[in-house]
């Protein structure tokens, strides 16, 4: 049988390491033509090698997404070099725990703008060929944070919750479109995210990191999504239960208070 994802253009962000470079190497193994996308270009160039030695097709763009300029160049030299895109994976992004009158403005800003307003941009610049098309799909990288604020995560679960909203707002817009937007609300998985935390301006461990899932639990995930386009999927399923408990026992999470 013909392989569907065969020669197919797919945007990664955030590509170079985490849950990024697992997405690119196993999009690449399907068939696709993968374009990474991320700021440390030695990274970006040894998993262009690795893939392209296993036979894989890889180009790798460095950008730093937190700067409007960059994306906007981004677009313009994919459009020249790439070509049309048939899937964007918006996974850029990052984390980090504490207490947020302990988060630096600075390190407040650069959240927002590579959770959000990359998101945002990003999904802006692409979306409007693939409706031209009638052929696309955007998946955003969501967390179960964004239905569930707390402690410690008050950037990161706004910047998540923005993108539920964000996404859901637009798989609405584009139903019959042929164009589908999706977002993956994950729990925690086992990447260097959490490494990455720690070593930001006062942050600390997430205790979250101690029930952290595979990443191939997420490629399993990913793969059903992009045969079978749906505006949400939990990972793991049973995670689908969250959308509940802010509802129903947010007064005993209050209750709680700083731990």
């Amino acid at each position: 049988m013909q392989n569907p994802w065969n020669g197919k253009n797919a945007i990664i962000t955030g590509a170079s390491s985490g849950l990024g470079a697992s997405f690119t190497k196993f999009l690449a193994q399907a068939g696709m033509h993968v374009v990474l996308i991320a700021r440390r270009k030695d990274r970006l160039e040894k998993l262009q090698a690795d893939i392209n030695l296993k036979g894989g097709k890889a180009s790798i763009f460095q950008v730093d997404l937190s700067i409007e300029k960059e994306r906007e160049m981004l677009f313009v030299q994919i459009l020249a070099e790439i070509g049309p895109i048939d899937i964007l994976i918006n996974n850029a992004r990052f984390g980090w725990y504490g207490f947020f009158y302990d988060m630096k403005w600075e390190l407040a800003k650069q959240m927002a703008e590579v959770n959000m307003q990359a998101v945002m941009h990003m999904t802006n610049l692409f979306l409007p060929a693939m409706v031209a098309r009638k052929s696309g799909h955007i998946i955003n990288i969501g967390s179960i944070a964004g239905a569930l604020p707390s402690q410690g995560i008050a950037m990161y679960s706004a910047s998540k919750a923005f993108i539920d909203a964000f996404t859901t707002s637009l798989h609405r817009e584009l139903r019959g479109s042929g164009v589908h937007v999706s977002v993956m609300r994950l729990g925690p998985v086992k990447t260097d995210f959490y490494d990455q935390a720690r070593e930001l301006e006062n942050g600390r461990s997430v205790p979250a990191e101690k029930h952290a899932i595979s990443t191939g639990r997420v490629n399993s995930a990913l793969r059903d999504l992009i045969n079978h386009p749906r505006r949400v999927v939990y990972v793991p399923g049973w995670l689908a239960i969250i959308k509940y408990v802010e509802n129903f026992f947010g007064w005993a999470v209050d209750l709680l208070g700083p731990l």
